[in-house]
């Protein structure tokens, strides 16, 4: 059975608090979802802006390593999220990594909810770093 802490492979913790599910990833991309959850709301009831950050964080970072979800790691360096609306529900994030240069790399994403509305957008640096062998 899987750990709630997985995201793509990588075991990261704040990703499960979070309740963060990878729905895909590969060829430069990935798409991570963050369940509604009360916990994670602002006192208006709406998804909290620091949640979004974590889902972009997380969804960013694994468009960076999605040439090799297990073999690599990340360590943000730059993250700019522009809010556009506010959502009650899921958010479904989308990134893309844009360069991927030997060690530092560019991405940019997307988050959306239900209704395929636009919610808001990031760019993201990330030093890319390989991990040690799993034993």
């Amino acid at each position: 059975m899987s750990s709630p802490d997985l995201l793509f492979d990588l075991s990261i913790p704040l990703a499960g608090t979070f309740g963060l599910r990878g729905e895909a990833i590969g060829d430069d991309r990935a798409v991570v979802r963050l369940p509604y959850a009360p916990a994670h709301a602002n006192s208006r009831g709406e998804v909290h802006g620091g949640a979004l950050a974590v889902l972009f964080d997380c969804c960013l970072a694994a468009a960076v390593r999605s040439h090799a979800p297990a073999q690599f790691g990340v360590v943000t360096i730059d993250l700019s999220v522009h809010y556009v609306a506010a959502s009650d529900g899921d958010v479904v994030c989308t990134a893309v990594c844009e360069r991927r240069g030997r060690s530092i790399s560019f991405a940019r994403g997307e988050a959306r909810n239900a209704a395929g509305d636009l919610l808001a957008l990031a760019t993201g640096t990330f030093k890319l770093f390989e991990r040690a062998p799993r034993a």
